[in-house]
């Protein structure tokens, strides 16, 4: 007597096992170098344009061209992301910046930062989320404000060396913060911003007469 067997397949002919859809999801959303920078770009832009608290995910995705989902899942959230945006951000180079005086190294700082209108932008578009946002601040410190401190500290570094500037001038700690003050002082008293113009009368009127050696 015969029995009948019911057909079976063999392993080789064995269909593959179904894709996960999470994994294919999580493959899908990874970006390129190029397409985060791109959305880093567009992220800060944004920032200059509306501001940090007016900044939404929808915008940015519709800006960026990526799902509001993968932004999410990469970043948990605005604050991240501009952090993220602003750690990827390379600040403006000042590190050739040596003429061989305090006078010229002052006058081309103010020329270099007078023509960074969009860095300046994006400075003010943080201001007041700095306060609220540790991971932020740290964010925005290390991109936009260190990278500048550290040449202003070199260039009187310098001055002090070539004996123009007293190595107990008590306006040396204060440099930056002059400099930074008529950046942002100006727009909001004279609606206007800090041109390099402006920025290198100020400059030679009230900083340089306090730093350099009589």
């Amino acid at each position: 007597m015969s029995v009948s067997t019911p057909s079976s397949s063999t392993p080789s002919s064995a269909a593959p096992a179904p894709r996960h859809h999470g994994e294919g999801a999580a493959r899908r959303t990874r970006l390129s170098p190029e397409r985060e920078s791109e959305l880093y770009t567009a992220v800060l832009d944004l920032v200059r344009e509306v501001g940090y608290e007016s900044l939404t995910l929808d915008a940015v995705a519709a800006r960026s061209r990526c799902s509001k989902a993968t932004l999410y899942r990469r970043w948990q959230g605005k604050p991240r992301l501009v952090s993220a945006a602003l750690r990827h951000t390379k600040p403006f180079s000042l590190a050739d910046l040596d003429t061989g005086s305090l006078r010229g190294d002052v006058h081309e700082l103010a020329r270099r930062i007078g023509d960074t209108k969009k860095d300046i932008d994006l400075m003010r578009g943080i201001t007041h989320a700095v306060h609220k946002d540790p991971e932020l601040a740290e964010a925005m410190r290390t991109a936009l404000i260190e990278p500048e401190l550290e040449v202003m500290r070199a260039m009187l570094d310098r001055a002090v060396a070539r004996g123009e500037v007293d190595p107990g001038c008590p306006a040396i700690p204060f440099f930056p913060h002059a400099l930074s003050g008529a950046v942002f002082a100006r727009p909001m008293i004279d609606q206007c911003p800090a041109d390099a113009a402006y920025l290198t009368r100020y400059l030679d009127a009230v900083v340089l007469p306090a730093l350099l050696r009589s």
